[in-house]
């Protein structure tokens, strides 16, 4: 059985799945990260006077979940920031916003930890990476693909007076490292870029996140011992 395959274009993590295990494993977010989305978006916001309200439409499935409500908080920021807020009336909201969000992992596919290809049938043991047992000091990095995290949210806008969709975006991330208090945030805000006239076509979106500080250190000064009673003078 071949191990599980994300989308497309996380295939590509194939090509650098030494790198990005040496990556994880040096601690490289020390520094600022970037992290860059696929984003797509049609819109046809003309109609629509900016600043603007607007209801939220949860599916079932969602209001189920209290996990969605991370993914609530993050799109409604995000739309805040672009200049919709949530109306208090639903029924006199100006546009009906719909959220979606998918979150799923796999390991990155690649001929080298294919058991089809590099399988015991051949007869060789010479599947690439840790099952060499080579002297090239290396498997201890291939002894596994790496773990790719996918993450998805899209965000669809209907005219609530006229039913028509006026806007539709969504943005896609996939990488080795993955921290879910904050993805959702970036996401949103990535696929609301540019709003309400964004350029047509896929476009990816770079957003950078600073480091967070090293927590502090407290230093203890040992203190002199007082001095006796009765010391001489």
């Amino acid at each position: 059985m071949q191990p599980h395959r994300l989308p497309s274009n996380s295939r590509r993590w194939a090509l650098v799945a030494v790198l990005a295990s040496a990556a994880v494993l040096a601690g490289c977010a020390s520094g600022p990260r970037q992290i860059t989305s696929s984003v797509q978006t049609y819109a046809s916001m003309g109609g629509v006077q900016l600043p603007a309200t607007y209801r939220l439409e949860l599916l079932p499935s969602q209001t189920q979940q209290q996990s969605f409500a991370r993914v609530e908080a993050a799109a409604e920021q995000a739309l805040r920031r672009v200049g919709l807020t949530r109306d208090p009336r639903p029924e006199l909201a100006r546009l009906v916003v719909q959220v979606g969000a998918t979150a799923s992992q796999g390991r990155a596919y690649h001929p080298a930890y294919d058991d089809w290809f590099y399988g015991p049938r051949f007869g060789w043991g010479m599947a690439y990476g840790g099952r060499w047992g080579g002297g090239l000091g290396m498997n201890w990095m291939m002894d596994t693909p790496p773990m790719v995290y996918y993450r998805a949210v899209k965000l669809v806008l209907r005219d609530q007076q006229t039913q028509q969709i006026v806007y539709e975006t969504s943005a896609e991330y996939d990488e080795v490292r993955m921290d879910d208090q904050v993805i959702w945030n970036v996401l949103f805000d990535a696929a609301l870029t540019d709003f309400p006239n964004p350029p047509a076509g896929t476009r990816q979106v770079r957003t950078t996140l600073e480091a967070k500080p090293a927590p502090a250190t407290t230093t203890t000064t040992p203190t002199a011992a007082p001095a006796a009673a009765g010391a001489a003078r």
